[in-house]
């Protein structure tokens, strides 16, 4: 492990003031990677290793420098993906993060995979998912399952997405995890399906487990708070037709997955993560103006229904997010004042015909 690793383990989020802002992404990074004394406690409750699927997406390289920071020493986390971006091995490799490049469709080479007692399953495939809708499914359908056999006899974390629910009142507490299926488009659908085979798997052979079903992270370089304020930075039309979202730091959002390992279940059942509030395209625009001194350019007209979800449960196993809605607004918005780098990955949250 590299000395600034060994120094970030020895400090938790619980003694730190809030940054006024960030400076650069390292110390950005550095501080989606710094854990709470409950998510130590939690990961040192638990036995072995840990290994992290999926793991280059725009959340696992900060997931996995998560669990490296709040697990005890002596206990490895494995960062696995195929790495086709350019820095991202060898930032988890620099962190004391072990790395290995796998196509997770190759039944054969998942198979050789060390045989870790948590795992943490974070592939699959969104956005393009309406060119190539084969690949959509066998992605988010049938690697789980092959996952979930390889890895039988683990505790398994599979994220999942709010967009398993249909749409549902704003007026209402948002869909809870025991409510029907029934989502719009194929891309939704085929995440059913990912549900489904961690759940059968689970069922046939006891496998522990949680379906972390999140809804919108929040990073400074992407996420809605980022798409919204860019928008009215820019001068650009923000539609409020999807006009009301739950988000979550993306912090928070690892840090509450990693604790979901200590709250498996037997079988395996779904919980929902996000911010609690239901939260207003048309108020975030507005906010984002006051803060830039310029005058949104709002369109649309707020629908009735939006993909929103109740986090009671999450709530009650882990408490309020340590990052509070107002001072996730603010952080985005120095960011993009300053023009500082996004992933150019937008969220495509006003989509309401679920194609992506």
């Amino acid at each position: 492990m590299t000395s600034s690793a060994r120094t970030q383990a020895a400090t938790v989020l619980d003694d730190l003031p809030f940054p006024e802002r960030f400076e650069s992404e390292a110390q950005l990074d550095a501080y989606l990677a710094t854990p709470t004394r409950a998510l130590v406690r939690d990961l040192a409750g638990l036995d072995g290793d840990l290994l992290v699927l999926g793991a280059a997406g725009k959340m696992g390289p900060t997931l996995a420098r998560l669990a490296r920071n709040a697990m005890p020493a002596g206990r490895r986390v494995i960062a696995v993906a195929r790495f086709s971006e350019p820095g991202v091995r060898e930032g988890l490799d620099a962190q004391g993060i072990e790395t290995i490049a796998c196509d997770l469709l190759d039944r054969d080479a998942l198979a050789r995979l060390p045989q870790c007692p948590n795992v943490v399953f974070m592939a699959g495939h969104k956005f393009g998912a309406g060119g190539n809708l084969p690949l959509t499914w066998a992605m988010n359908t049938h690697v789980p399952a092959l996952v979930a056999e390889t890895f039988r006899q683990s505790r398994i974390v599979a994220f999942s997405t709010a967009c398993v629910y249909p749409f549902v009142p704003v007026t209402s507490q948002g869909a809870s995890e025991d409510d029907l299926l029934a989502p719009p488009g194929e891309y939704a659908n085929s995440c059913v399906g990912r549900e489904r085979m961690f759940e059968h798997f689970s069922q046939r052979y006891g496998t522990p487990g949680r379906l972390f079903r999140l809804s919108y992270a929040i990073d400074l370089r992407y996420g809605v708070l980022a798409d919204v304020a860019l928008k009215v930075h820019r001068g650009e039309p923000v539609d409020v037709t999807m006009g009301h979202v739950n988000v979550i730091w993306q912090g928070d959002a690892n840090a509450q997955a990693l604790r979901c390992l200590a709250a498996a279940t037997v079988p395996t059942s779904p919980i929902n993560v996000s911010g609690p509030e239901t939260t207003s395209i048309r108020w975030l625009a507005q906010e984002f103006g006051r803060l830039f001194g310029k005058t949104p350019n709002i369109t649309g007209q707020e629908a009735p229904t939006a993909w929103l979800m109740n986090t009671g449960e999450a709530e009650r196993l882990f408490g309020y997010p340590h990052v509070p809605l107002k001072r996730l607004v603010g952080w985005v918005a120095d960011w993009i004042a300053r023009e500082q780098r996004l992933y150019g990955k937008p969220t495509k949250f006003e989509n309401r015909d679920g194609k992506y």
